[in-house]
């Protein structure tokens, strides 16, 4: 361990100005969707992505989207919401950066969309009553938060049963490596000791030469919280794939992102 941890509550605030740079700066991720997707998703033909480069499959959605109530859970930028919405579900955008935020309200009046957007931590869906949404579409964001838990319970809460929450995050081994010698020299060398955390096992200064100046704290968390974190809260797991990035050193020998699609079960089903 080379520095203090962080509180949870200096961390939100880190991050959230960290997006709200990136989003002046033009992160991929902070890029909205052109006219021409939101047009093809009203014809019904588009695809989201819980992670990089493999589109999420569209049987993990409900066959209509029409009338669907749907979370897009710190999944701000202005490219999933405004998809779900063209496609006719109700979206709501839940992040942390209001600039994020501001992305998905400049499509929804560039294109007539109805999208309700919400600024708040992704660990307290306290804005939201009980058995509010259909499906709670959460792409890889939670390596942003110290703690994954506390998400999943706020997920089955607010999920009306019968409800799907879909998951995308980084394979927790990624964080195991080197990653600057990876990418530099593509050495795959262990370093980091399991869950990693940006606030406690790295200094300032390796953040900066790894991720550039300012960057998000990240966060690897276990399987068992990933995974037994949704069955403890009460979900069933029905989907998962693995995907990788491509031309990535580490990507090379493993998946570098998990998704998965757990279901919170109706009365009738869960006895």
């Amino acid at each position: 361990m080379t520095e203090p941890s962080h509180s949870h509550n200096d961390v939100l605030a880190h991050n959230r100005e960290a997006w709200n740079r990136w989003v002046e700066e033009g992160d991929r991720w902070t890029t909205p969707v052109a006219a021409a997707e939101i047009a093809a998703a009203r014809d019904g033909e588009w695809a989201i992505y819980l992670t990089e480069e493999k589109p999420t499959p569209r049987d993990w959605f409900p066959a209509d989207l029409r009338g669907v109530d749907v979370l897009c859970l710190a999944s701000g930028g202005g490219q999933q919401g405004p998809i779900l919405a063209a496609a006719g579900a109700n979206v709501t955008v839940f992040d942390n950066s209001p600039a994020q935020l501001r992305q998905d309200e400049l499509v929804a009046q560039r294109e007539g969309l109805a999208i309700r957007t919400v600024q708040g931590d992704m660990r307290d869906l306290s804005a939201f009553a009980d058995a509010s949404f259909d499906l709670i579409f959460h792409p890889v964001s939670n390596i942003f938060a110290p703690e994954v838990r506390p998400v999943w319970r706020e997920c089955y809460r607010v999920l009306r049963p019968g409800g799907a929450l879909l998951m995308g995050t980084v394979n927790p081994i990624e964080y195991a490596f080197d990653r600057y010698l990876a990418d530099n020299e593509g050495v795959l060398q262990l370093k980091y000791r399991l869950p990693y955390s940006d606030a406690a096992d790295i200094t300032e200064e390796e953040r900066t030469k790894l991720y550039g100046p300012n960057a998000p704290y990240e966060f690897s968390h276990t399987l068992e919280d990933h995974i037994g974190g949704q069955l403890d809260a009460g979900f069933v797991l029905t989907g998962f794939f693995e995907a990788r990035k491509d031309n990535d050193r580490l990507g090379q020998y493993f998946p570098n992102y998990i998704a998965t699609r757990a279901v919170k079960p109706s009365p009738s089903s869960s006895g």
